[in-house]
């Protein structure tokens, strides 16, 4: 791995850690913001500070990146309408449900964004995929109930997954516009995300925060929203979307680390049997991204001699081979008369 991949890499990991932040750390403000300001407040801070890196930035990256236009409208809005709609309820959920189980819940996001591609979009799922969403829902199914003997279930849990669920959307939809103008994109998701969610605190008699508080939570959205979203599409640049959600999947198990270490959670034994199913299904599922089966097309050339004569045929068949993405030119050899095979991955 050269210099540049290094840094892509790190680039994957920070930002699951700037996300993984978000949920202990909001988990504590709540107790002094209410659910809807603070997801507002949030968003806000993601906005204003890439907002900020934009305005530095601004000639190279206008160089460098094609400018979101009007046909980009309907993602732009779909992408916002959703933004709005899932940090207010991940943040009612942090409020009736605990900071670690709202972190692990929130990788059923990976499970929504693939049936929301497969039935909306049409994307082809594999059966290893399938495995994997299977398990993740379980996993997420078991979290949801704070108490399997008298199956009570939490409703706080249950707002978690409907984050999850507006996220997979928003999933998709920022997928169709993923190659504009990164900050641009943020900006646009932070700024008005969050003034939707401030009106809407406004509106349901919410009330603003203390100067001091305020300030902490938009430093805290521009790190664990802003800088985690900017730092998620760098590395895809150079990493590209599988190698980097490989790296991401850390993100709710970072989360509920901190959740354990920082806010002494207790953790129950359905958290852990939770925790290895969701590990499970994670594993399949970036199994499913990083390793592609694809066909190759060979010739044979075979010439024989028979009743005085010499013959060459020329039979083509193919074969199915599995390798690792890198994005690079790669070949192999095959014995007797194969020929030699060269092809370029593009995934």
């Amino acid at each position: 791995m050269n210099r540049k991949n290094c840094a892509a890499a790190l680039s994957a990991i920070l930002a699951a850690v700037f996300y993984a932040i978000n949920i202990p750390a909001s988990k504590i403000l709540l107790g002094n913001i209410e659910p809807v300001m603070m997801a507002a407040v949030l968003y806000l801070g993601a906005g204003i500070g890439v907002g900020i890196m934009y305005m530095a930035r601004k000639p190279k990256e206008a160089a460098e990146n094609s400018s979101l236009n009007r046909g980009d409208l309907p993602y732009v809005m779909g992408m916002i309408l959703l933004d709005i709609a899932a940090p207010i309820c991940l943040m009612y959920g942090l409020s009736a449900t605990t900071a670690a189980n709202a972190s692990l819940l929130n990788n059923f996001e990976i499970a929504a964004t693939a049936v929301i591609a497969l039935v909306i979009f049409k994307e082809a799922v594999s059966a290893r995929l399938w495995a994997g969403i299977a398990l993740i829902t379980v996993s997420s199914m078991i979290l949801s109930f704070e108490d399997m003997s008298s199956l009570q279930f939490s409703w706080g849990s249950a707002f978690v997954l409907l984050a999850a669920v507006c996220w997979g959307f928003e999933n998709n939809c920022t997928r169709k516009i993923s190659s504009k103008n990164t900050y641009q994109i943020v900006m646009l998701k932070g700024i008005f995300s969050g003034l939707g969610s401030f009106v809407i605190a406004l509106i349901t008699g919410e009330a603003l925060p203390d100067i001091g508080l305020m300030l902490i939570a938009l430093v805290l959205g521009f790190v664990s929203y802003g800088l985690s979203i900017f730092f998620y599409i760098r590395a895809q640049s150079r990493l590209g979307a599988a190698k980097t959600s490989a790296y991401y999947a850390i993100a709710p198990f970072v989360g509920a680390f901190l959740s354990f270490v920082c806010l002494h959670e207790a953790l129950s034994v359905n958290y852990f049997i939770a925790l290895v199913i969701m590990l499970a299904g994670s594993a399949l599922v970036a199994a499913d991204t990083i390793i592609v089966n694809h066909t190759h097309m060979h010739t044979h050339i075979v010439t024989h001699t028979h009743d005085g004569s010499t013959h060459t045929h020329i039979v083509e068949h193919s074969h199915d081979h599995k390798h690792m993405i890198d994005g690079s030119i790669h070949e192999h050899t095959h014995s007797n008369e194969h020929n030699l095979l060269n092809h370029t991955e593009t995934v």
